[in-house]
């Protein structure tokens, strides 16, 4: 029986080569996990009433594209947040955006661009999703450098101009995951004209977006409406997963031009799986409601003063922008995390594990990504214990 070569190229996901890596050691102390980026805070006290009083929605079919409630509550929510009114024709609900970056990309992806392979370019490190939806589209990914002299952003705009014609796709995450850098009203105004003119599409994950040092994020919905660009050239994503701590929740959206929403929607009917009625009333709850957030916010921005003070005069170090994961130097992250789980009980992610090799260096060998979702008091010991087993 044969199978499609398309995936071939792709290494095994990161957890299953981290367990790989460690499982066959035992820990050196009390083991404390810092991998996943699973958030970790107390869920908003109102999920659970809300589930109950809808229970009975457990038993119809649920809306594919979203209730209108709920797409009116997310309408809400991008209005407040970035300024930025949009109908529900631009909007669709997502089983978590991991299933909305794939499906997109199936969606809008063309099969050739002027008669050639279409390219799909995406940050290097990168959210392993982007370069799956690239092969099963038949398209060349493209892993572009974000690096620290890149500012952690990838500079697409460097880029030759045969790759940038055939690309159809270029994925941006901002606040970057691992490396927590934030892409400015100028980036972002920059990669949208060069849309324009080379004639692709971004798709701009912005899952972490509530969850900042300094600054909110901008975000692209809003860098769009202040320099008249297409709405087609844009798709955004967003969940409820980081910024209200529903990870298993599943929740999120999409939202970008009418017509690609329309290709987006027209696909989820046929291979989609739309959010259960209860779920869809929690979500339309939990994009109303900000206090929840402020104090997840709150909590994070303790952790970043928490590691500051931890790795205080440690070189390199430097905390993210946003997101909740430190990207940290060391020789090579394998024999880092090696050395941290047998010398430590700590658990951490090698940086190359979320990246690929391109012109000859993997951009993720000298880091380890450090997730900072443990309760506090958990969290500090971990760091402490890291930093004296690798910069003490």
């Amino acid at each position: 029986m044969q199978f499609p070569e398309r995936f071939s190229s792709l290494p095994d996901y990161a957890f299953p080569r981290l367990r790989k890596l460690l499982d066959p050691h035992a820990p050196g102390a009390d083991p404390i996990t810092m991998t996943i980026g699973e958030p970790r805070h107390p869920m908003p006290d109102f999920v659970a009433p809300v589930l109950a009083e809808n229970n009975a929605g457990f038993g119809i079919y649920p809306p594919n594209d979203g209730t209108p409630e709920l797409l009116a509550a997310i309408s809400g929510w991008i209005a407040r947040r970035y300024g930025v009114t949009l109908g529900e024709e631009r909007l669709m609900v997502l089983n978590g955006t991991r299933e909305g970056l794939f499906n997109a990309a199936v969606a809008l992806c063309p099969e050739t661009k002027g008669g050639k392979r279409p390219v799909v370019l995406m940050p290097n490190p990168f959210y392993q999703v982007y370069a799956v939806a690239a092969l099963a589209m038949g398209a060349e990914p493209v892993y572009v450098l974000a690096t620290a002299a890149t500012g952690f952003l990838p500079d697409y705009a460097a880029l030759p101009r045969e790759v940038l014609d055939r690309t159809a796709i270029a994925y941006l995450c901002s606040p970057a995951n691992p490396q927590g850098a934030i892409a400015s009203r100028a980036y972002l105004a920059t990669l949208l004209r060069l849309a324009e003119t080379h004639d692709f599409r971004v798709l701009s994950d912005e899952c972490y977006s509530e969850i900042w040092r300094d600054a909110p994020p901008p975000g692209g919905l809003e860098v769009a409406q202040e320099i008249g660009a297409d709405p087609e050239r844009l798709c955004v994503f967003h969940s409820l997963s980081k910024r209200s701590n529903l990870p298993g929740l599943r929740s999120g959206f999409v939202a970008g031009g009418v017509q690609s929403i329309a290709r987006i929607r027209q696909l989820r009917a046929f291979a989609g799986a739309p959010l259960p009625l209860p779920i869809q009333r929690v979500s339309e709850r939990a994009w109303g409601d900000e206090a929840h957030v402020a104090a997840n916010l709150a909590l994070y921005q303790e952790k970043f003063r928490i590691a500051d003070e931890v790795f205080a005069g440690v070189q390199g170090f430097q905390n993210p922008e946003g997101g909740f994961f430190l990207w940290l130097p060391v020789e090579d992250g394998e024999a880092a995390a090696l050395k941290l789980w047998q010398q430590a009980g700590v658990r951490v992610l090698p940086g190359a594990y979320l990246s690929r090799d391109a012109g000859g260096q993997n951009p993720g060998k000298g880091y380890i990504r450090v997730a900072l979702v443990a309760p506090k008091d958990e969290m500090q010991r971990g760091l402490i214990r890291l930093r004296d087993c690798l910069y003490g």
